[in-house]
């Protein structure tokens, strides 16, 4: 209640301040001035950024942005806590940010309440290097009722992130092959309860990959949403999330599936792949060097392998990668230096200058083997640890390949990495609303539902709650928002593809 009424409250107020500041919407403030001088001419501008656990202002790739683009640059962060609340109130103050770095709900709020500034006209004026980096689809994610108010962040681009791991030794021991589909997949389990004593397959409640994946892709259930015949609808709406809960729930009916499921964390999880109390669990790259190390320290003869990604009944794999605008660089309607705003924006991403912003110097951070970047360590770490926080739109074509830069620190974690993006080759789906705009009614409500649907999930799975009951949870769903959520994803799709 507190943040809605604060949220209306933004808006009242900056209905006032937005007609107060009149019609200078295409000239900086007095005390602007051109980015064509010296660095001294620059003028220093003030930044907001989300909550981090260093001083922006000491860190070695702030002070790299100041240097190349030759802008100083003052930063503030949020609170960790309440950040939302916080923004708000800077926003009603006017506070003299000239730029933000917000997250899709908070861009949403801000950008539809008045509080940022349009950035077309100076995009096309100052954007040259902005234009090039970024692509059209990414733009759409950015733009309220046609125009662009923030420059859009996507990340690495679409990587591919868990994959089931397997015992391979325990497999060659039982003269097993490895599965590709769910029936194989069962065999496997059921031979492993039975010849080898220990669990199965295990995975946690706490990581929703556990339940959601490789395994729900063979159903069917890959992307929250499905295009029915042009309309959006939800994955838990669909007979395959049904086939799904069925199959797992006569895993963990047989004991070939974790018994503790509910019950374990993540950490548990990888403990008892590690200690050989579990055959197979879905693996994160980034986790991979914690739980393959310290399984060899336990078992130093332990072989293991990649679970393929399993086939559908039509023969057909699929894997789910998350795609999208995570992050978005924006101009507070009041700032005082909105053409220097956009200026530096552009500077952060002329190609040698973002590339050095995102690995550092070559031969100092960074070196170049067989064309590929590898971090020069401990160098790399002590000074580029913060890089992608300070990061404000990238180079979507070269981005992904400095930033595996970071996956190359640890032989471990590179193999891992690579091998799952190998295996998810011609195979990844994106969800159909990944590139839109923030929807208000999906923000709103995707995690407070996303919770409801684990917690029935694991139900089903557990033989908690019977399949029977299945309708009862759709129709909780659709109470506590789903209804309105989809018809906030229809809206923007249906408008979308017109």
């Amino acid at each position: 209640m507190v943040k809605k009424l604060s949220v209306l409250l933004l808006g009242a107020l900056l209905a006032t301040a937005v007609s107060a500041c009149g019609g200078n919407d295409s000239n900086n403030e007095a005390g602007s001035s051109s980015s064509s001088g010296g660095k001294g001419d620059k003028p220093e501008l003030r930044m907001l950024m989300q909550y981090s656990r260093f001083d922006p202002n000491q860190d070695y790739s702030a002070k790299a942005v100041s240097t190349l683009t030759g802008y100083p640059i003052k930063f503030d962060m949020l609170p960790a806590e309440n950040a939302d609340e916080k923004l708000n109130l800077l926003v009603i103050n006017k506070e003299p940010y000239d730029l933000m770095k917000l997250s899709a709900p908070q861009f949403y709020n801000l950008a539809s309440t008045g509080a940022l500034e349009p950035l077309d006209d100076r995009i096309e004026q100052f954007g040259g290097n902005i234009k090039t980096a970024i692509s059209e689809k990414s733009w759409e994610s950015a733009k309220i009722d046609g125009k662009i108010y923030g420059i859009p962040e996507t990340g690495s681009g679409v990587a591919v992130s868990e994959e089931l791991v397997v015992r391979q030794d325990w497999l060659d021991e039982l003269g097993l092959k490895m599965p590709t589909n769910t029936d194989e997949l069962y065999t496997v389990l059921k031979t492993i309860k039975e010849k080898k004593n220990v669990i199965p397959l295990t995975g946690s409640k706490e990581a929703v990959s556990s339940l959601l994946g490789d395994i729900a892709a063979a159903f069917g259930v890959t992307t929250d949403w499905v295009d029915q015949n042009g309309t959006l609808v939800h994955q838990i709406e669909t007979p395959q999330m049904k086939d799904f809960l069925a199959y797992m729930n006569k895993l963990y009916a047989e004991g070939l599936l974790d018994v503790e499921l509910p019950l374990n964390t993540a950490a548990k999880v990888m403990e008892k792949f590690a200690n050989g109390q579990a055959a197979m669990f879905k693996l994160a790259w980034y986790n991979a060097p914690n739980a393959i190390n310290a399984l060899m320290a336990n078992e130093p003869n332990a072989k293991v392998s990649l679970v393929p990604y399993l086939k559908d009944k039509t023969g057909k794999a699929t894997v789910f990668a998350a795609s999208g605008t995570t992050w978005y660089a924006v101009v507070p309607k009041y700032a005082k230096h909105k053409d220097d705003a956009v200026k530096l924006l552009d500077a952060k991403l002329q190609p040698d200058v973002f590339k050095e912003l995102a690995i550092g110097k070559e031969g100092v951070h960074h070196e170049v083997k067989d064309g590929k970047y590898y971090p020069i360590l401990p160098k790399f770490n002590d000074d580029l640890s913060n890089a992608s926080v300070l990061m404000t739109g990238v180079d979507e074509t070269h981005y992904p390949d400095y930033w595996a830069a970071r996956v190359r620190k640890d032989p471990t974690l590179q193999a891992y990495f690579e091998n799952m993006q190998k295996n998810a080759e011609g195979l990844i789906v994106t969800d159909p609303i990944a590139l839109a705009p923030p929807i208000p009614e999906v923000a709103k409500n995707k995690l407070n539902l996303l919770q409801l649907q684990v917690d029935w999930m694991v139900n089903f799975i557990s033989g908690t709650e019977p399949l029977t009951n299945y309708d009862a949870f759709v129709n909780e769903w659709k109470e506590q928002g789903g209804d309105e959520m989809t018809k906030g994803a229809n809206d923007w799709y249906k408008s979308a593809k017109s």
